[in-house]
């Protein structure tokens, strides 16, 4: 089981990683694509879903949280350590973690 330390690491990380995808000016000209692609077939439903996706903050952090968390049991060889559902919810604890700083990003006002 990872320790509450690395959890929280792990939501920082992921949380930073989230706000590149979706919102920082270096992901400008890949957003742009994904809006090209799109626009170009439009009603496609598939289309729609993965710009959907990458334009959410809390789709995006989620997929970013659990790549995070398998990234790092891999290389820490954590896998024999804890059954997989164990596994599991310590990528549901890190989406947690992303979620919340994400939430607390969108209450502030600049």
């Amino acid at each position: 089981m990872l320790s509450l330390p690395v959890l929280a690491t792990l939501g920082f990380a992921a949380y930073r990683a989230t706000q590149l995808v979706v919102w920082d000016s270096i992901g400008d000209g890949p957003r742009r694509r994904l809006e090209l692609w799109h626009a170009a077939r439009h009603t496609s439903r598939i289309r729609t879903l993965i710009r959907d996706l990458i334009g959410c903050p809390y789709c995006t952090g989620w997929w970013l949280s659990m790549l995070a968390t398998v990234i790092y049991i891999t290389a820490t060889d954590g896998w024999g350590r804890a059954p997989l559902m164990v596994h599991a919810v310590e990528c549901w604890a890190v989406a947690g973690v992303q979620a919340l700083l994400n939430r607390w990003d969108d209450s502030r006002t600049d």
